[in-house]
């Protein structure tokens, strides 16, 4: 693996993101600058995604090893799995173990805590995140509205 100038190894989706562990990664997903994007303790991104600049996707935690002065020696890994078509907007964090459900929206600046199960076509914003309503309705308006050329 080679570094760039900047010393993040380059990906396919963006050269100012930081891809780690070769997560899955549906086809069309759009990954924009300053992300980081975490694969080691599995992750799984679906297709036609855009994940904003600067959100963070985290799969593991190094905090017990941490805490315990490295007694804890461990470090704590779960798969986070982002289903299709969902937006996750700027400077959101979605933490290890994260479920997020098809054509939802994690509105700019969110934090998804740890082992959080979001339902499809959720709207999420907040810290910690928290379902604010369904967006179904809306998606099915924005699809019948859509111009066709």
């Amino acid at each position: 693996m080679t570094l760039d100038e900047h010393g993040i190894p380059p990906n396919r989706y963006n050269p100012h993101a930081w891809i780690i562990n070769n997560p899955e990664i549906g086809e069309g997903t759009w990954i924009g600058a300053f992300t980081v994007i975490d694969g080691i303790g599995g992750l799984k991104i679906g297709k036609h995604c855009d994940i904003s600049c600067g959100a963070h996707i985290i799969t593991h935690s190094t905090v017990k090893r941490c805490a315990t002065e490295r007694q804890y020696s461990e470090i704590d890994k779960a798969e986070t799995v982002i289903e299709d078509h969902v937006f996750i907007g700027e400077h959101s964090t979605i933490l290890k173990g994260v479920h997020i459900g098809h054509h939802s929206v994690i509105a700019a600046g969110s934090v998804i805590k740890e082992n959080t199960v979001i339902p499809p076509y959720s709207l999420v914003a907040g810290v910690p995140g928290r379902i604010v309503r369904s967006i179904k309705d809306d998606i099915e308006q924005w699809k019948s509205s859509a111009k066709t050329e």
